[in-house]
């Protein structure tokens, strides 16, 4: 039985039918839902037809040496930013057989800061004809709920992206 709600699951599977309807491959870059997106992405049978991989990038360095992030980047933006995010999901597009990959960072929390507060989360879409960022602030609502709802909000965009036929 899965330790992953339902409801993510089968927001999950109708990405995997769509994606597997239009031919789509996925992969993901993730940083603070620490491979949860796969995870999801993963749980139900058939999944390895349309995700091709899932790239968890929580440090600098892993988002350096695996994605492809410029090192000066992120330490002059730091790790939760826009330019970050669309770089991560360049970089997984760039690193895998995916047409489209969907990127997090974020501060799940604590250890957050005044200019980064917890429940900031930055996503990215990228497919071969660009990439569209979006800003989240979920709030203090404690570290599982952030990630939790990082992961549903991440899903969400490749749902509708899949249906909007951007890819």
């Amino acid at each position: 039985m899965s330790a992953l709600p339902p409801a993510l699951v089968q927001l999950a599977d109708e990405i995997r039918i769509a994606a597997t309807g239009s031919g789509v491959m996925i992969a993901v870059a993730e940083s603070c839902t620490g491979g949860l997106i796969a995870s999801c992405l993963t749980e139900n049978p058939g999944g390895s037809i349309c995700f091709d991989r899932g790239f968890v990038t929580y440090s600098y360095a892993s988002k350096e040496d695996m994605l492809g992030v410029d090192h000066d980047l992120l330490h002059a933006e730091g790790a939760v930013s826009q330019a970050v995010a669309e770089a991560m999901a360049r970089g997984a597009l760039e690193r895998s057989a995916a047409s489209i990959t969907v990127s997090v960072t974020g501060v799940a929390g604590p250890g957050q800061s005044e200019s980064k507060p917890e429940g900031l989360v930055w996503f990215g879409v990228a497919t071969r004809s660009g990439v569209k960022t979006v800003k989240r602030e979920f709030g203090a609502i404690g570290r599982a709920n952030v990630r939790l709802e990082t992961v549903r909000f991440a899903l969400e965009l490749l749902r509708d992206a899949l249906r909007d036929d951007i890819v």
